[in-house]
């Protein structure tokens, strides 16, 4: 039987900020990793844990691109190199974590497309909502799992939204092979899918 998590009452609700939920919590010596931290709502939590101390790295496809970005918001973030739909990309990103014998003390798998109009795949022919907002991110942090585990109690964030509530993970047909193409039902399953990783990675983590 499974039980269901309990909410943490956490006392902060939608008018509270990065800097409210920071404010009194000292992460010198940290290190996180925040993917899609550099635009919306990557780009916050990310300066955030910089503000606090940690060391903050953010895994990006367009380098040049996401460095200019952060530093127009601030800097003091570094970039490293990682699509999030190419496994050999995502091996090579970890790697460099996990063989530095750093402890990942946060990770959190926030890049993601939303409700694209038009159905895109990967190079391996799956959907690319699916892939990026989900594959990438599982096979990015079991890859981190030593680094995780080096942290003693390392904290992983799997951002999900309401949109999980537009479709399951439909099982019998995940990349649009055999239906209709639908941008939202296609990004539902993929919030689906963050949860229920969120959720099994709790339980064994």
């Amino acid at each position: 039987m499974i039980t269901p998590q309990t909410p943490l009452g956490s006392g902060f609700n939608a008018h509270s900020t990065t800097l409210d939920v920071i404010r009194g919590i000292d992460l010198t010596g940290k290190l996180a990793v925040v993917t899609g931290g550099y635009a919306g709502l990557g780009l916050e939590a990310a300066r955030t844990l910089a503000s606090a101390g940690a060391r903050v790295i953010v895994p990006a496809g367009d380098v040049a691109r996401s460095c200019a970005a952060i530093a127009e918001a601030g800097g003091g973030i570094e970039v490293g190199f990682m699509d999030l739909t190419d496994p050999g990309s995502i091996d090579a990103f970890a790697r460099g974590v996990v063989q530095s014998g750093m402890p990942l003390h946060i990770l959190v798998n926030n890049a993601g497309i939303m409700a694209d109009p038009h159905l895109a795949r990967d190079a391996r022919g799956n959907e690319l909502q699916f892939s990026t907002n989900h594959l990438g991110h599982f096979q990015l942090t079991l890859r981190l799992w030593p680094a995780l585990l080096r942290a003693k109690g390392a904290r992983v964030v799997s951002v999900s939204s309401l949109g999980h509530r537009l479709s399951g993970i439909v099982w019998e047909d995940l990349n649009f092979d055999r239906r209709d193409y639908n941008g939202w039902s296609a990004y539902g399953q993929s919030k689906t899918a963050n949860v229920l990783f969120a959720v099994e990675l709790d339980r064994r983590g």
